[in-house]
């Protein structure tokens, strides 16, 4: 059988198995968010936390309980990194140094995981486990919180309520990330992968990092968190043994965010909404998997920085999965792609990752966009644009404008300082267009949250260390502020039934003019960027 065959084959049967998990899931989510009852362990976190289940918060709280929450995780996970010498399974490495530390602690809890260390020469097990792996767990967890309470916006009429934060955080880590990670992690031991708390083991005179890798792959793609516990990530054997694990890590980062277009038709009660979202994330994925494929079997670098027990197709398909997402896990170096198949995997992160996107990220991304895009579509044809039943007017669409814009402008403003930086020079192998191919890709991770990177930039010095890290929080928590306010004036506003003149929203016509939005914002934002790096190089 060729590779094409192969990889096709291996395509058809992930969307295979998607499509199995999407009904069931997707309506198990919609009934963890929307149930009252709460199990014993849940009453009991509450109970510790000193938190009222039954009660609901207005935007502006529930806002204030994400930022706090993960004000305190940043905090928690950096005392944790600097105190690491007097921790148990230290294994000597000593403590993380402040810079990388502040830049580690946001890019975990805000779901970026960009790591700028080597994880099995500077994080000991302790910190690996109750730092970074619960991070990955409740950075996961809120993006899940933050996209609930957004359809419920647009579920509930006349209400200044959206539900309460630690319940839904609380339901997101324990009855959907848990026992999913759980038994992932099972599945993923018997494919080969590691699971051990030795620091290593010596091969022939050599000392082979190892790790509890199992228990925390399994988060990292399930969470599209993307971190990994060893340096080469999902290349690594350790992590990824073969072309079965392989599939089985791209199916679980693909997981929660396809199946969450099922809980929203769920929730708003009609699931024709969600199979227009789906359609939309689906297209524009498949679309970008061929550009990728197309440009990394064409002959210039077929297997320049990709594993051999993978290839072109499997390359392609993991690569471009988590670009499409918020995850960065990586199974070759993006680096050392062709010019077009790396401007493929950095275009996917400036679609603003909601093809499908993250977890939770994903829906309220699309969501956001669904409103710009009817904005737009009610100027062409002088009405008033609706969605669902609830007026999208200058409160709501400066809100969805405000969590649109974060992104490109944290990017583009900390790409643009850093290029003009003789710091930044001293840290890349190419200073032409592959260099700034190399620069707009890491403030693209960083500013979506994505966390891969590609290799031939050095970001240890004190400027990319916590610029890059001002940029993962400014994309992360200035749209989850806009959204949750674009949330409660949804929820505030009455359902007003659909008119002859109100534009349908579960046809081809919305979906084709939600996939032309997407494209449009990407390419008016970012094409003289990409025409500088990218497009360069492709020509040259």
């Amino acid at each position: 059988m060729s590779s094409t065959s192969a990889g096709l084959l291996q395509v058809g049967f992930l969307i295979a198995a998607l499509a199995v998990a999407h009904r069931p899931f997707g309506d198990y989510m919609a009934r963890v968010y929307t149930g009252s009852a709460h199990s014993r362990a849940e009453r009991a976190v509450y109970k510790v936390a000193r938190v009222d289940p039954d009660s609901e918060q207005r935007w502006g709280t529930y806002a204030l309980g994400v930022l706090g929450f993960s004000f305190v995780g940043v905090v928690l996970l950096y005392v944790l990194q600097r105190v690491q010498s007097v921790l148990p399974w230290d294994f000597g490495r000593g403590n993380v140094p402040p810079g990388m530390a502040f830049n580690t602690a946001v890019s975990f809890v805000t779901n970026t995981n960009w790591q700028s260390y080597v994880p099995e020469t500077v994080m000991g097990h302790t910190v690996q486990v109750v730092g970074l792996t619960v991070q990955n767990f409740v950075s996961a967890a809120v993006g899940l919180a933050v996209a609930v309470a957004l359809v419920r916006g647009f579920v509930r009429s006349r209400t200044d309520r959206l539900g309460n934060f630690w319940v839904d955080l609380t339901r997101g880590t324990l009855r959907v990330l848990l026992p999913v990670a759980f038994a992932s992690a099972v599945v993923l031991i018997a494919t080969g992968v590691v699971m051990s708390l030795e620091s290593g083991v010596d091969v022939d005179g050599r000392t082979v990092a190892i790790a509890p890798v199992a228990s925390q792959e399994a988060i990292k793609v399930l969470g599209t968190n993307g971190g990994g516990v060893l340096n080469a990530n999902s290349a690594h054997p350790f992590e990824n043994p073969g072309a079965w694990s392989n599939l089985i890590e791209v199916f679980l980062v693909l997981l929660i965010p396809v199946s969450l277009t099922r809980t929203f038709g769920t929730m708003v009660g009609e699931r024709r909404q969600g199979y227009v979202l789906l359609g939309v994330m689906g297209a524009l994925w498949t679309a970008m998997l061929g550009v990728i494929w197309a440009a990394e079997a064409s002959g210039l670098r077929p297997l320049e920085g990709k594993e051999l027990r993978f290839g072109v197709p499997s390359s392609a398909l993991f690569a471009n999965t988590t670009t499409a997402t918020s995850t960065g896990a990586v199974n070759s170096a993006h680096d050392s792609f062709t010019g077009l198949g790396g401007g493929g995997l950095l275009l996917n992160m400036l679609f603003g990752e909601m093809t499908p996107g993250g977890v939770g990220t994903g829906l309220y991304g699309i969501l956001v966009m669904a409103v710009i895009a009817l904005f737009l579509a009610g100027l062409m044809v002088g009405r008033t644009p609706e969605y669902l039943g609830k007026k999208l007017g200058r409160r709501e669409v400066t809100a969805a404008a405000v969590s649109t814009l974060a992104m490109p402008a944290a990017l583009l403003i900390g790409a643009g300082v850093a290029a003009v930086l003789p710091s930044t020079r001293a840290a890349l192998d190419d200073p032409g267009a592959h260099g700034l191919s190399e620069v707009l890709y890491a403030y693209a991770s960083a500013s979506n949250n994505n966390g891969s990177a590609f290799a031939g930039i050095t970001v240890t010095n004190d400027w990319f260390q916590s610029s890059l890290g001002v940029c993962m929080a400014l994309g992360r928590f200035v749209p989850i502020v806009a959204v949750l306010c674009l949330a409660g004036s949804l929820a505030a506003q009455r359902k007003a039934p659909g008119t002859a003149g109100t534009l349908p929203t579960t046809g081809p016509l919305f979906a084709t003019l939600l996939g032309g939005a997407i494209v449009l914002v990407a390419a008016l934002t970012f094409v003289p960027a990409l025409a500088l790096g990218p497009l360069a190089e492709a020509l040259l």
